[in-house]
Formats: C-alpha cells, sequence, structure tokens
C-alpha cells in the first residue's frame, strides 16, 4: 500500500527537522520527503495533513502489564492497543509481573503472546469492517513493538539475583526491578556482573526508610491535606549513593522516576563530571504538582509522589536540556476496586499511554514553554538512546516508524474512547484537545 501524506508538518528530532513537507510511504518504507509530491501512481491513497503532525514513533521506557497475574487491570492486547492509540511505536514492559519477567521461559512466552494478541487484532479489525462496524476508539492499524525488561532479582524480591545472563540470552531489552533495591552491595555485584554483557540497567533509587508510610511530598501542602509525607531526601540520598557505586564501577545507568530538584542537580553535576548515566521522569510529574492532591483523587496518588512548584520547574528544565533525558508514562493500569479507598490506602500509579502525547501538548508546546522538537525528542529518539536503541529519521529509503497526530482534535476520556481496561486517572470524564490519528511501525 502506497500513501501520500500532504502538507503535514514533520517533526524530525534526529534530523532537527520542523517543517511542512509530503511525505510518500510505501510497503513500510518512507520514500520520499519534500515540499511537494506530484508524481505518484494511481493506487496511491492521499490524505490531506494540513493541521497534522508526523512525528519519530513514541517510545515508552517503561510500563507496567497486567498481564500475566492481573488481567482484569490490563491484558498484553489491551495495554499495545491503548499503546498504539496513544501513539507509541515500541514500549518497555516491566518484570513486576505475576509470576515476575525473571526467568527465559516467561520470556519466550510473552513474546510469543505478542505474535498471538497481533492475528487477534487483525481478525477483529477485519470482522469489524465487513459488518461497517466503527471501533470504540482510534483504529488501530499496527502494533508497537513489545521489549521486556528482565528482573534483576528473582520473583522481584529484592534478595538473589537472577541469572543475568541467561535473561540476557532470552532477548530481554535491559534489567531493572522497578522498585527500589537498597542492597547496595547486590547493586554493586549488579553493576560488576552486567559490566561485559551489554545490556542496559535501570534503578529507582528510593530509600524505604525515609519513606516510611508517606503518600506525598513533604511540605506545607502535605500539612494542609492531613497526609503522611515523603521529605526530598528519600530520593536524593538514593541517587548520591547510586552515583558513588557508577564513579567506582562504571557501568552506565538509568535513573528512573527522578521527581525533585535537588536530584536534578545532583544528576547535571554527575554528568558534568562525565558519570556514564541518563536519566528519566514521568510525564504526570512534568504537569502536576503537590497542589492538585487537595481533591484527594487516588489516582494522584504516585511512587515517587508529586512535586512542589520548585520540582516541576526543575523537572521541566531538566528535560528541555537534556540533564532529564527522556519522558516515561510508568503507565500503572489499576481495577475500580482498588482505587476506591481512601488516598493513603489505594494503590500509587495511573494510567497514561493514550493521554500523555495529548496532555503534554497542550500544557507544554501550546503554552511555548517547550518547542515541538524538544519534547517530541524526550519522548522518541532520547527514550532509544536510553535503551542503546536508535530511531530513524523522517528520511527516503528509512523504515517507516511513524505518529501522526491531531493536536486539534477533542475527545472525551470515558470509557468507549480508551482502549486500556482500567480507568485510574484524575483526568477520566474531562474533554481533551489533541489526538493520535495513527502510527506505522
Amino acid at each position: 500500500m502506497t500513501e501520500l501524506l500532504q502538507q503535514v508538518r514533520v517533526i524530525d528530532p534526529v534530523s532537527e527537522i520542523d517543517g511542512l513537507f509530503d511525505v510518500l510511504i510505501a510497503d513500510g518504507y518512507i520514500q520520499a520527503v519534500t515540499s511537494r509530491i506530484s508524481d505518484i501512481g494511481s493506487d496511491t491513497q492521499i490524505r490531506d495533513c494540513q493541521g497534522l503532525i508526523l512525528g519519530t514513533g513514541l517510545i515508552d521506557l517503561y510500563s507496567h502489564s497486567g498481564e500475566p497475574g492481573f488481567e482484569e487491570r490490563e491484558t498484553l492486547l489491551s495495554l499495545l492497543q491503548a499503546a498504539a492509540a496513544g501513539g507509541f511505536t515500541r514500549i518497555n514492559i516491566l518484570p513486576d509481573t505475576s509470576p515476575a519477567i525473571d526467568n527465559p521461559a516467561l520470556v519466550a512466552q510473552l513474546q510469543q503472546k505478542r505474535g498471538g494478541e497481533m492475528r487477534e487484532m487483525r481478525e477483529m479489525r477485519e470482522i469489524r469492517e465487513k459488518i461497517n462496524l466503527a471501533p470504540s476508539a482510534t483504529p488501530i492499524s499496527a502494533f508497537p513493538l513489545l521489549y521486556l525488561w528482565g528482573a534483576i532479582t528473582l520473583d522481584v524480591a529484592g534478595k538473589q539475583m537472577t541469572e543475568l545472563a541467561d535473561l540476557a540470552s532470552a532477548g530481554v531489552v535491559g534489567f531493572t526491578d522497578g522498585k527500589p533495591l537498597e542492597n547496595l552491595a547486590l547493586v554493586r555485584g549488579v553493576l560488576e556482573y552486567l559490566q561485559p554483557l551489554g545490556k542496559p540497567v535501570a534503578f529507582w533509587p528510593s530509600d524505604r526508610q525515609l519513606t516510611a508510610n508517606g503518600v506525598m511530598r513533604e511540605g506545607s501542602d502535605a500539612l494542609r491535606f492531613g497526609l503522611p509525607p515523603i521529605p526530598a531526601s528519600a530520593e536524593t540520598t538514593a541517587i548520591a549513593a547510586m552515583l558513588e557505586l557508577v564513579a567506582t564501577i562504571g557501568t552506565p545507568v538509568h535513573i528512573m522516576r527522578v521527581s525533585t530538584s535537588r536530584s536534578v542537580e545532583l544528576i547535571a553535576s554527575a554528568k558534568a563530571a562525565g558519570l556514564p548515566i541518563t536519566a528519566s521522569t514521568t510525564w504526570m510529574h512534568l504537569l502536576l504538582d503537590t497542589k492538585a492532591v487537595k481533591s484527594y483523587h487516588t489516582s494522584l496518588h504516585l511512587d515517587p509522589p508529586l512535586g512542589n512548584l520548585r520540582d516541576v520547574a526543575a523537572l521541566r528544565a531538566g528535560v528541555r536540556v537534556g540533564v532529564i533525558d527522556a519522558i516515561a508514562i510508568d503507565h500503572a493500569p489499576y481495577s475500580y476496586e482498588e482505587k476506591v479507598q481512601a488516598f493513603a490506602e489505594a494503590p500509587a500509579g495511573a494510567i497514561g499511554l493514550e493521554l500523555a502525547l495529548p496532555l503534554l501538548w497542550q500544557y507544554l508546546v501550546e503554552t511555548g514553554e517547550f518547542t515541538a522538537l524538544e519534547l517530541w525528542r524526550a519522548l522518541s529518539s532520547s527514550p532509544a538512546e536510553c535503551l542503546g536503541q536508535k530511531v530513524s529519521a523522517i528520511a527516503p529509503d528509512q523504515p517507516a516508524e511513524l505518529t501522526l497526530f491531531d493536536p486539534q482534535q477533542t475527545w472525551k476520556v470515558e470509557r468507549k474512547s480508551l482502549y486500556t481496561l482500567s480507568q485510574n486517572t484524575p483526568w477520566f470524564g474531562q474533554q481533551l484537545k489533541g489526538h493520535v490519528v495513527q502510527i506505522w511501525c
């Protein structure tokens, strides 16, 4: 199939391009990118893309899957559909499933499962097309590539190292537990063991003794709302310890879920000193601060918690200049029953795959705080670099791994407009501006 996208705004952080072009796509490859394309075949599908944005495919560094173990929250099929509907062409799943992704057999099982889900999705789409039944949400024309993080410790228990070499051979994208590892001797051993394997390793630095039973960032808002506080030092002391280990051993490390202004300063200093580190924050930490918790909406119970205004400003600046390399979604689906509790009792986390791009575009790009290239880089090419991967430029003869986005289309966040099985988001029931039209993988 050959498609001509006419006068689409191309945002390509690889080539540093932001401008209007005609783009010709055929057989999964970009054939031409130029100001005007007129010489096309009779079978070419022409699409007027004025007002639309074509960018390199979005990449999510880490998110949670309900399957296996918690299929009522999210199945692999619903997760991949939600990722596609949100513009993501690659998604990386954390190993905290049940059972955990801590052995090669489960890695192979999940990789095989994705193939089956793709066939099921195509069959469902063909049936709907035959009976002329419109999909309940954005039609999914392609599945994102699925990558799996391998667990560092057995059953994500934090005490015994997995067979890292076997998991690496099985094809995991890298290693993380997705939760704090407080045994620094174990962390040191992991860094030493992983050096020859050449796989990324990601840590979430957080001192759980300092966190204690806290549920929101320490400060005047925590006092006002009557919620147990978490000091910023719970994160910063753990990051400082991690940076010391990296300086000593030299193994590259990715620091997950950065949420404080002091953390940004520590990471900036470490990068200036030449330490081999990358870092990410999550999309909600860029948009909301502690004042939002006034609603006691349990989808605002996050771990790490939302920061104060200074934290949000530092994180945004860090992303813009590259101190914080990437924006992760950290999609964490939970059932309605799990989230309908008191704020402090509800599990921490919120969905985000279908919401992140529209909301980040609306509140960061349309306000002029970020350029389009700055946001797209943090959601696309930079996450790939954190994983040792590359993103192809939007250029002739390159694979078509692309996201088509309409920044003006409005839609309501409700059950029938979402592919994810869960609805734990503070934006549920609200009208949003910006919607993904299609992805190519």
